[in-house]
């Protein structure tokens, strides 16, 4: 068998200008697969570093509690103190006839974590006028009663147990007394003192809720709602009854013993 003769330079030309003529732009291997050029590697990019991440923002405040569940200024986890008190007793028209009539209402005065509470009947013409009680002349013998007890008014706390002064100074009707009565009774819960010192018979008889005479309530210690009590002659009776001061001051020596005070 001969073999195939050479393909001259000028045949082989010819033949890729006819196959570009004809739109072939490749040739096939002997395997058939069609060969294309290897396109460039890409280059690798380096790899970018992640953004940081964004601070973390605070949790929001937490929102203040509506006014209407809020706890009360001037309160201590919701219960009253001296001052909402007294501004319900100016409001207080429980008793129209007292109501209409009075200057002002007569609250109290002294230390609110007084030990010892002197308690009168009602308040005075001065007192109506002025807002304390205590304040005329039977306020001032008062004052020379406590300071025999070797104590001063600032030491004390006086109230009475009506707070709204009675027509003509005239003694409480039961009603008021009465009405008054959750106004004292919060009051004295919230002072909270230890022994009382009630002035005079309608002081006692109300506070003790009796009728025993003043007389036969002297001279002795009650014990009335988890207090000391002592009952004696009202200043104002002194004044009118000057032999009964002796008794008195028998009364206030009985209670500076029990209080633990010596002269």
């Amino acid at each position: 068998m001969s073999e195939p003769r050479p393909i001259s330079s000028r045949a082989v030309r010819q033949r890729l200008e006819s196959l570009a003529a004809a739109g072939v732009q490749q040739l096939p291997r002997k395997s058939g697969r069609v060969v294309e050029a290897a396109a460039p590697a890409a280059t690798p990019t380096p790899e970018q570093p992640a953004p940081p991440a964004p601070p973390a923002q605070a949790p929001p405040p937490a929102s203040a509690p509506s006014p209407e569940h809020a706890t009360p200024i001037g309160s201590v986890s919701g219960a009253p103190t001296l001052e909402i008190l007294q501004s319900e007793v100016a409001g207080c028209t429980a008793c129209p006839e007292l109501a209409e009539r009075r200057t002002q209402t007569v609250f109290g005065v002294g230390d609110l974590h007084a030990r010892l509470c002197f308690m009168g009947e009602a308040p005075g013409a001065d007192e109506d006028r002025l807002g304390e009680p205590f304040v005329g002349r039977a306020g001032q013998l008062l004052t020379k009663m406590i300071e025999a007890c070797t104590l001063s008014r600032e030491e004390v706390y006086i109230l009475n147990v009506l707070k709204c002064r009675p027509p003509g100074n005239r003694d409480p009707t039961p009603d008021e007394s009465r009405a008054c009565r959750r106004f004292l009774t919060r009051q004295l819960d919230l002072i909270d003192p230890e022994y009382i010192c009630c002035l005079g018979r309608v002081a006692a008889q109300n506070f003790l809720e009796t009728t025993t005479p003043i007389g036969r309530l002297r001279g002795q210690i009650h014990n009335h709602a988890g207090r000391k009590v002592v009952c004696t002659y009202h200043p104002a009776y002194l004044l009118r009854n000057p032999s009964a001061k002796k008794d008195a001051w028998a009364d206030l020596q009985m209670l500076m013993a029990e209080l633990g005070i010596s002269r």
